[in-house]
C-alpha cells in the first residue's frame, strides 16, 4: 500500500512540475516510466519475487535496493553529463559576448576619435 501511495504521489508531482514547466518532457518520461514500474511491483509483489528468483538474488528487497541504486547512479551520470554540456555552452556564450563587447568598444572608440560621437565612451557602454 505504501508503494502505491508513493508512486501516485510521484506521478502527481511529476505532472504538476510538467504543467508548471519546471520539468522537461525528456526527463518526465523516465520518471513516469519508473513510477509505473513501482505501481506494478506494489500491485503485484510476486513480480519482484519472480525477478529475484530469475536473477539469483536470495532476498527480493535486496534486488529492489540494487536496482534502485543503479537507477540513481544512471540519473547521476546523465545529469552530470548535462551539467558539463551546459557549462561548456555558458563558457562559449560568455566568450562570444566578450568578443562582441570588444568589437563594440572598438567601434565606439573609433567613432569618438573621428568626432562622430558626442557622449563619453563609458556612459555608452553602460547601456549594454
Amino acid at each position: 500500500m505504501l508503494g502505491l501511495l508513493g508512486a501516485f504521489v510521484s506521478l502527481t508531482v511529476i505532472f504538476e512540475m510538467l504543467r508548471r514547466h519546471k520539468l522537461r518532457e525528456k526527463y518526465a518520461i523516465f520518471w513516469v516510466f519508473l513510477s509505473v514500474l513501482i505501481v506494478i511491483v506494489a500491485i503485484f509483489p510476486a513480480t519482484l519475487i519472480w525477478a529475484a528468483e530469475v536473477t539469483g538474488v536470495e532476498v527480493p528487497s535486496n534486488l529492489l535496493f540494487f536496482v534502485a541504486s543503479l537507477v540513481l547512479l544512471a540519473v547521476n551520470v546523465q545529469l552530470s553529463s548535462e551539467v558539463g554540456r551546459l557549462e561548456e555552452r555558458v563558457r562559449t556564450l560568455a566568450e562570444e559576448m566578450g568578443l562582441q563587447r570588444l568589437v563594440l568598444e572598438q567601434a565606439l572608440e573609433k567613432e569618438l576619435a573621428d568626432g562622430q560621437l558626442d557622449e563619453p565612451l563609458d556612459e555608452s557602454l553602460d547601456e549594454f
